[in-house]
This record gives structure tokens, sequence and C-alpha cells, in this order.
């Protein structure tokens, strides 16, 4: 299988687009990753983990491990050997694909969604079951990311102006992405495998085998060993498009470029004892996700109120020293409150214990106190998912950092709280509208902190910390309560062309001073923040030139919180192997390992 290379000029005139977005990566996932369905949560992390670090993501995914030989061999009894409709046949295996790969990433609150080939133009010609990549309607799918940070694509499948549809033979799922990144002009391919790299030997035979760190496309075509497939090497060189070869939530990866080889011990590390403390909507899924890599993490007992209600096939206590037992290397706190958390929380970093935590109360409450705790031990302190649940809001001002300027944000913040004020434009009454978030999981037992806009003006002083630099404590940001929102009140906007919203802003002034506050107010329908749906959280970043930066993401519910803390668990988990590397791992040079 092959795919045409044109000339720069040809690609230009047939497939480029006048823009695309900043930062885009094409992530190739084949069935050596997505082997049955409980692997496409553990992908989806993978996916968000990009998004944090603020690219657009291209997700070229492969059927689930041994459906499409199934399909094939379902054909072959059914009908015989008939390539233009097996064809049809093997490609359902990857539509299938996507669209669940999509659904995960929906469920955490990421923007995705999937294109079939007719809808992106990807064309190729060739035999039925063997064609090649020929044509890609760029244009269409970065029109889709304008709207999502995600589009899913299958990586099997193609149109053909004889057969109608065709698959692109065994193994071209890499060569697939490649031929979208180059068409996409996207800045690298991450082809996602079981294996963290391109090794001088095989590790799970020769335990000495180092990873290559940097390859040369000839030296990649020649060490690989098929884990690339030759002619997605041969594509990618023509191109100039970079590769990397890498595990699931790998600290590390091998990179294919126009680099001469170079090698490095893999990096491998202890693994991680957690002290997990809460175990409701977030701290369950959490649970989930850690218990998942059992490569990377060891749990204590977990904490929760009530130990004989919970499953019993992981262990529960409500006795806090014994969750901290055993001298935890990290402590997630998920328990709520501001003061009694806070303690925890400073305890634990005094300590040189790491902590992650969303609990903006206790964080925004104690900033000063938890920071220098954090910073006199050389602990780490993550919070990511204290403002906007899975919205990376936080990444976003870290990436930006001074340079940019910030002078205002503004946003729909708490899911909770536009979750209500959806439900009273439809007619609901208050108390119907929390009783129903209370059920879904949005609204805890007391709704106080999302109605009365406690909430927002915890996550506004962190948000003035991270863009300003400045300490503004809650109880100095005025607060509009949802309790004075009426029925009528939220029809009547939507009679004007307007829907109200629990608006949360902070800004600085000609002579730059900070102000921030919280207020119900009417949004134009067409306006940015207009659009957040139910528990969605929406975020607009205005810098010193006037450009604005627009997120979403969901802010409430128990996947897209629990996502964004397991991400900040699984960034200080490679951020510390990292760390812990020889210094040759850190761009020396050493002597590369043959192989007979």
């Amino acid at each position: 299988m092959n795919f045409k290379l044109e000339s720069e000029a040809a690609m230009t005139q047939q497939d480029s687009a006048t823009a695309q977005p900043a930062r885009l990566c094409v992530l190739k996932f084949g069935s050596s990753v997505l082997r049955v369905e409980s692997d496409y949560p553990a992908t989806a992390l993978e996916i968000y983990r990009h998004i944090r670090d603020g690219e657009k993501v291209v997700a070229v995914v492969s059927a689930l491990g041994g459906e499409t030989d199934a399909l094939l061999n379902q054909g072959m009894r059914v009908g015989g050997d008939a390539p233009a409709l097996l064809a049809r046949l093997a490609r359902v295996g990857e539509l299938h694909s996507a669209a669940l790969m999509a659904l995960a990433l929906t469920r955490i609150g990421v923007r995705a969604c999937t294109m079939d080939p007719h809808e992106m133009g990807l064309m190729a010609e060739g035999a039925p079951l063997d064609s090649n990549l020929t044509g890609l309607d760029a244009d269409a799918i970065l029109a889709k990311l304008d709207h999502h940070e995600v589009v899913v694509v299958p990586g099997f499948t193609a149109g053909h102006d004889e057969y109608g549809v065709v698959t692109l033979g065994r193994g071209g799922t890499d060569l697939t992405a490649v031929f979208f990144a180059a068409r996409l002009g996207a800045h690298r391919v991450r082809l996602i495998k079981d294996v963290d790299g391109v090794y001088t030997a095989d590790p799970a035979r020769n335990p000495l085998a180092e990873r290559y760190a940097e390859l040369s496309y000839g030296e990649a075509a020649k060490a690989s060993a098929g884990l690339i497939q030759d002619k997605a090497i041969v594509a990618a060189e023509a191109q100039d498009v970079l590769i990397e070869v890498a595990a699931m939530g790998s600290a590390e990866a091998t990179t294919v470029a126009n680099v001469p080889a170079r090698s490095a011990l893999p990096l491998k590390g202890p693994k991680l004892r957690v002290a997990l403390l809460g175990c409701g909507a977030v701290g369950a899924g959490v649970l989930d996700y850690l218990k998942g890599r059992p490569d990377l993490f060891e749990i204590n007992p977990v904490l929760v109120r009530r130990p004989h209600l919970h499953e019993e096939h992981a262990d529960f206590t409500d006795d806090l020293h014994r969750a901290l037992g055993e001298a935890p290397d990290l402590v997630v706190e998920l328990i709520g409150g501001a003061d009694e958390a806070a303690e925890i929380m400073r305890s634990a970093l005094r300590s040189g214990t790491h902590v992650v935590s969303a609990n903006k109360a206790a964080i925004a409450k104690h900033y000063d106190a938890l920071h220098a705790c954090a910073e006199a031990s050389g602990a780490s302190l993550r919070y990511s998912a204290a403002v906007g649940g899975g919205t990376p809001v936080l990444e976003m001002l870290a990436r930006l950092g001074g340079s940019a300027g910030i002078q205002a944000i503004e946003g729909v913040m708490n899911g909770t709280g536009n979750f209500l004020i959806s439900r009273l434009s439809e007619g609901w009454s208050f108390d119907e509208a929390v009783a129903k978030a209370q059920e879904l999981g949005f609204a805890e037992a007391d709704p106080a902190a999302d109605v009365d806009g406690h909430d927002v003006a915890d996550k506004l002083s962190l948000l003035v910390r991270e863009a300003f630099g400045v300490a503004l404590p809650t109880d100095r940001i005025a607060r509009q309560s949802l309790r004075e929102v009426t029925t009528e009140q939220a029809q009547a906007a939507l009679a004007r062309g307007e829907v109200l919203k629990q608006v949360g802003r902070c800004w600085l002034d000609a002579d730059g001073r900070v102000h921030a506050g919280v207020q119900i107010e009417g949004l134009s329908v067409d306006h940015p923040l207009a659009g957040a749906r139910n528990e969605e959280n929406r975020f607009l970043v205005r810098d010193a030139a006037g450009l604005e930066r627009c997120l979403h993401g969901k802010g409430a519910g128990r996947w897209p919180t629990a996502s964004a803390v397991f991400a900040d668990i699984m960034d200080l988990q490679r951020g510390l192997l990292l760390k812990s590397a020889p210094a040759f791992e850190m761009g020396e040079a050493i002597p590369l390992l043959r192989t007979a």
C-alpha cells in the first residue's frame, strides 16, 4: 500500500485549507492498544492529555483487535471471495471503532466528532482490499476542528471512483496517519503502540535492550522490524513528517525525523503509592482509573465516611491515619470542604508528599499556605480540576504565562448553575431543577455553593492568582444568587433572543487593578458563552492584543472531573520519571547498540 506523493503546489491547490489550527497533532491507535471495548476510556485519556497541552487532535483508529479478521472470515463463509463486497463488510469494524472512540471522549467532556470517508473526501485507488490513498478534503476536517477538539477518523477505509468503498490493506493505519498529517500540516504524528518506542532488540526477550530516543528515517526502517510500517516511513520522509512512537501514558518516545540515531536507557521507576481521600462521584472515577494502571500505582485503603456501603473488591476505611499509612508518595484529596481538607494537604506537602486535588474552596482559601508548604519541601501541588472540571483553562493560563499579557477572563464556569438555568428556561421550577441536578450527580445535597455563586467565586480567586498573580479572597468577590432567577425571567429572556447565564468575570482595569464578580445576565444567542448547555463550561480568555481564546468542556459530573484529576496524577508520574532520568537521557548521545 502507498499513497501518491504530490508536489507542494499540487497539494496546496487540491487539499490544503486557507487556515489551519495551531499545534495540530495526529494520533494513531491500532489494534495492539484497542483490543477490547474497555480500552476506549484509557485511549480517551491519552487523547485528553494532548488537549490539555493545547493541541487539536485528529485520532486515527483501527478496529478492535480481531474484529476485521472476524468480519472477513464471516464474509468468506457467507458469500465467498468477492473483494468489492468484502471491503464494504470489513470497513464496518473501523467505522464502529471511530464512533465508540468519539463517544468515550464525549463522556469525559471533550468536544469530539467522527467523520466517515465520504464526509472528508478521503479517496483511494487500486484493488478493493488493498488500495492506495490519493486525496483528502483538508478544509472539511479543519472546519470540524473549529468546533471540536478532536476529529476521530477510521484508518482502514476510503472512497473509490469505481468500487465506491475500499479498504487500505493490512497494517496500513500507520500510513494513513502519515497521510493525514502531510495533508493537514500537522506538526507531528504520534503512533501509540504496545511498547514505548523502537528498541535495539525485542525488550520482552532482552531486558538489556536499549530504546532509541531518535532515529533517522533510514535507520527506523532497519530498526523497527515492522513496528512501524515501512511504507509509512518512506512517505513520512518524502513529506518531512515527524513520527513519534510511544506507549499509552508514556513519558518518552522514539522520534523519527531527519536526525542521527541516538539510543537511551528506558526509564523505569517504582510504582507510586497513592492515598485516595474521598470516593464520591469523582473519587470513584479516579479509583477506576488508578486500578486500570496497576503497573504504575499502588493504592492505600480509600478514605470514605461509610466503608460498608462500598464495593467489596477494594479496601475502604473511615480512618484517616490508615488511609495515609505506609508513607504514600501522593495524596489525592477529594473529600471537599475548606479547612479540614487544607490541613490534610498542608501536612502532606510539609512531609514532601505530592498532592492532587479538585477542591477549589480549600485551595482558594489557603492558597499561600499550601504553596509555601509545597515550595519548602519540593513537593508538587496540582489542582487543574478545581476550575472548569475537565476544561483545561488553568493549563491554558500556564502555557500563556506572562508573555500574552492576559487582560480578562470570563466564563460560564459552574456546570450545576448552568444546568439549573437551562431547566428554568424550559419551564421547570427551581426546586425541580435542583432535585434533578442532585439525581444526576451535578449538585451536592446542599447546593448552596453552586446556587449562591460561592463555587464561581472560588474559581475566580484561583484564576486571578494564575492570570494576574494577585491575591483576591473570595469574600471580596461580589456574587448574585441563582435563587433570584424565576422561571418567568428565564423564559422571557428566550423570548427576546437572549439566554440567562451565571457569568464569572475577572479583569484588569486601565490602572492595573483587578476586579471580579459573579452575576446573572442575559447574553445574545450568538455570544460565545451563550451556547453552554447543561453542565458544560465555557471560558473566554482575552490578552493585551485583544485576541480571545475560547475553551469548552464539562465542568461537572464524574468522568470529566475524574479525568482531569487523573491527568494531573499522570503528569506528576511522568514528571517524576523524567526527573529521575540519568544525565544522558536528557540529551547526551550514547553509543548505539547494534544487533546481528
